[in-house]
């Protein structure tokens, strides 16, 4: 590998946030890198945003397309580059300044690895680099052939703390636009099928997200048919058949109980407590588990708990939730 990092951002209507994303870019002490940014056909000036972020530093190009959705915007970017390894930074996020540094370290140790992860933290909508996160995730991030794991849950908060080589992307195929949510899920899922990932050196957060209240996981995580496509996609893939052969009906068992404990669990945060108590139940007889078994025993006694005990099952502001209440009804 050269060490030429490109840095691929779609880009739709994020010109509040886009300058923090390129900002961090240009703070990284991997200083062989470039970024490529597909503006998707916005409406609130992003492009002009990015410009005058970017501007005097040649390593920035900018493309404009009309809007065709994100694995459009990240395939546009991805065939405008020319690093020989990908990183794909959302517009709303950003990095820490040693992101790229400590992946392509990760990748260099590991020189059968097709691609090297690692932690990332999740920020609040309105929070700037250098603010507190609101929680950290270290891991699990194991390191070798993940594909299994992976096939039941995706590891990834997306592809911003995820270094790829390029050659083992392009083995994979692009993203496919024909997959509105768990577009990445599924590409990283064939992109496992090329051969081990590492682990990018360090535990600090790598990668900086924001909890969006507009967010496409927000609206669509509580929806069993948002799954659908995605689902479709990686279990009719006739390489996952070939190389998992009879485990794959247990696996993809798992993966449907998996998603049925997210749909759960974001459908309470939304304030429909009973309906995702339901799949929460549905989800735990189909993969029991003690971790699971607390949880599931938490999300019933809501009601009962302060708000600040909720955790995983807080309620979204936008969902009519009033955080001075000490209790949670049904909704």
């Amino acid at each position: 590998m050269t060490g030429l990092i490109s840095i691929i951002t779609p880009a739709y209507d994020v010109a509040g946030y886009i300058g923090d994303a390129i900002a961090s870019a240009r703070a990284q002490s991997h200083t062989r890198w470039e970024m490529v940014i597909t503006d998707d056909g916005s409406r609130d000036g992003t492009a002009l945003a990015a410009e005058r972020a970017a501007e005097g530093d040649p390593r920035i190009r900018i493309l404009r397309q009309p809007n065709a959705g994100v694995s459009a915007a990240r395939n546009a970017a991805i065939a405008a580059a020319t690093g020989d390894a990908l990183l794909f930074l959302d517009a709303d996020d950003w990095l820490a300044p040693d992101a790229l540094a400590r992946l392509l370290a990760g990748l260099q140790q590991a020189p059968r690895a097709v691609a090297a992860y690692g932690p990332w933290a999740a920020v609040a909508d309105g929070a700037k680099p250098g603010d507190p996160p609101m929680r950290v995730k270290t891991g699990p991030f194991p390191a070798g052939e993940i594909l299994e794991v992976l096939l039941v849950r995706n590891l990834l908060a997306n592809g911003g703390h995820l270094l790829v080589r390029r050659a083992a992307f392009q083995r994979a195929g692009g993203f496919n636009p024909g997959i509105r949510y768990g577009e990445d899920w599924e590409c990283w899922i064939r992109l496992a099928l090329e051969g081990p990932f590492a682990r990018a050196v360090g535990n600090d957060p790598l990668l900086y997200v924001r909890e969006r209240a507009g967010s496409a996981y927000r609206r669509m995580a509580r929806d069993p048919a948002a799954f659908a496509p995605a689902m479709t996609a990686i279990w009719q893939n006739p390489a996952l058949a070939a190389r998992l052969g009879p485990r794959l009906p247990a696996l993809r068992r798992r993966a449907e109980a998996e998603n049925d404990w997210v749909v759960g669990k974001e459908l309470i945060r939304h304030g429909a407590i009973a309906n995702g108590q339901a799949k929460l139940r549905a989800a735990f007889a189909a993969a029991p588990g003690p971790k699971r078994a607390l949880l599931l025993a938490a999300a019933h006694a809501l009601p009962l708990l302060p708000c600040r005990l909720h955790g995983p099952f807080a309620r979204y502001p936008e969902a009519g939730w009033d955080p001075n209440r000490a209790t949670a009804g049904n909704g």
